[in-house]
């Protein structure tokens, strides 16, 4: 969705405008990933001139994505709150280094890339389905959150492997 951000160009220093956007996105993309969007509100924008051709964009949000749980892969409702504030310009105004013109196309603010990096930059690392999460057994693949498998789950260390054989009771020291 593009947002024509001509007129606000136009405005002088310190003018501000409100919007609420409603976004048609239905799946986050992330790489080979996708997680789908279950619940989100509209986004609300402020748009603040900060000087002929140069707007400020603040945005807040809520977004619940379906995910899996980083130890057993049940399904998770991970809620991510969204605030951001980028600065933009008009095509006209010559570009500094601190400006990110990522999110513009001529005067338009592409603002599903923007929600859709804010998504990105919010992920949590490590998505857990609860804080105490036992995960899977790595032997017979059980959810250990149901009970235990019984498995040996022993793992002897690597570097000792060099040495393993010496102590066989079968060979000779």
């Amino acid at each position: 969705m593009l947002l024509n951000l001509t007129e606000l160009f136009a405005f002088q220093a310190g003018h501000k405008e409100k919007k609420e956007i409603v976004l048609e996105l239905e799946v986050f993309k992330n790489g080979a990933e996708s997680y789908k969007i279950l619940r989100k509100t509209p986004v609300s924008f402020v748009f603040t001139n900060l000087a002929p051709g140069r707007v400020r964009v603040e945005g807040k949000a809520e977004v619940v994505l379906k995910m899996q749980c980083s130890r057993c892969l049940k399904d998770v409702e991970q809620e991510i709150q969204l605030s951001f504030a980028v600065d933009v310009v008009s095509p006209e105004v010559p570009l500094e280094e601190a400006d990110d013109q990522t999110f513009m196309e001529g005067y338009q603010l592409n603002v599903e890339s923007l929600f859709s990096n804010e998504i990105l930059m919010n992920l949590p690392t490590k998505v857990l389905c609860r804080p105490d999460c036992k995960g899977i057994c790595r032997v017979c693949g059980k959810d250990l959150n149901l009970g235990e498998c019984g498995c040996d789950t022993f793992v002897p260390d690597p570097r000792m492997a060099a040495i393993k054989d010496i102590f066989n009771a079968n060979k000779e020291v």
